[in-house]
């Protein structure tokens, strides 16, 4: 975790933002592929309450899960309220989300919850999310510790009120410890601007005599980004019916799968959260290779 203020010192390759133990058996797994695969999810919201933990085997669920939280402003217009009334119905959403993905036993969850681009927004609204932000880290805080959640931000964190950046600091020293789930908040992040800060200490080291342009592969280069030391993830979610990516996680998702649901983020129960991990369960995850090779070996991916 970063010392002091913002992120500057948290890294000593460099890198801005919080990151995941590089030892942690997360990190573990088999290499990253490049190809995506795209569902379009039409179900309307599900009825009723699941017993999650007997509805999916843990050898069917994602190691990771990232979700573009999309919405929220919309489903509060619909209603004929300020878009920030659907920000603070979101933080539910967050919630029962995190909880869910603790009970079946995700192990990395990470959420995209303001863009680097977001902080174009009207100034009334950006500083009406940052004190949502604060009033969800004191709330939660408590309850991520009792629940074994270890909580990571990632992206340019230190551009946030520096009240925000020490409430971050408080959070993540409180659950530094806890091993059951990493949850990873987006914050100020932009998935090119991460890409970019990779190249530069890559550059750096490369002019300064520390490493040969030669000693850059695949792996070196996944180890400067903020994601550090986490697997990849193997499934994205984006809510509200939207088809786009939105400068998240670029360079992670080159083989994940995606769901798109049509469901607003304020709405977005356990339920719905378990119809998308039912879905991922179904995908064939060949890696390459062919459906017949995936069948010989014995797996579904």
């Amino acid at each position: 975790m970063p010392t002091g203020k913002g992120c500057s010192a948290s890294d000593p390759d460099g890198h801005t933002g919080c990151f995941a133990d590089l030892n942690s058996p997360l990190s573990k797994g088999p290499p990253t592929k490049s190809h995506t695969s795209l569902f379009i999810s039409m179900n309307t919201p599900s009825a009723g309450t699941l017993e999650l933990e007997h509805d999916l085997k843990p050898s069917e669920l994602p190691r990771h899960v990232a979700i573009i939280m999309d919405g929220n402003g919309r489903w509060a217009q619909m209603r004929g309220r300020k878009r920030i009334w659907g920000h603070h119905q979101g933080a539910d959403s967050v919630r029962e989300v995190a909880r869910a993905g603790r009970e079946l036993g995700i192990g990395v969850l990470t959420l995209y919850a303001f863009s680097e681009e977001n902080w174009s927004r009207p100034r009334a609204e950006v500083s009406a999310l940052m004190g949502l932000l604060g009033r969800y880290l004191d709330r939660e805080k408590d309850e991520l510790k009792e629940r074994g959640i270890k909580f990571r931000v990632i992206g340019r964190w230190d551009k946030l009120p520096s009240a925000i950046q020490k409430k971050i600091r408080d959070v993540a020293a409180l659950t530094s410890d806890n091993e059951d789930m990493v949850l990873n908040l987006a914050l100020s992040y932009s998935s090119r601007s991460e890409i970019v800060n990779a190249a530069r200490i890559l550059a750096q080291k490369c002019a300064d005599g520390s490493m040969a342009p030669g000693d850059i592969n695949e792996e070196v280069f996944a180890n400067h980004l903020y994601t550090a030391g986490l697997p990849d993830p193997d499934l994205l979610i984006r809510t509200s019916g939207e088809q786009r990516i939105s400068n998240f996680l670029l360079w992670q998702i080159s083989y994940t799968e995606l769901v798109m649901s049509p469901v607003l983020w304020p709405d977005f129960r356990k339920e719905n959260f378990v119809d998308a991990l039912k879905e991922y369960r179904r995908r064939q995850r060949r890696f390459g290779r062919t459906g017949d090779q995936v069948h010989s070996e014995g797996g579904a991916g």
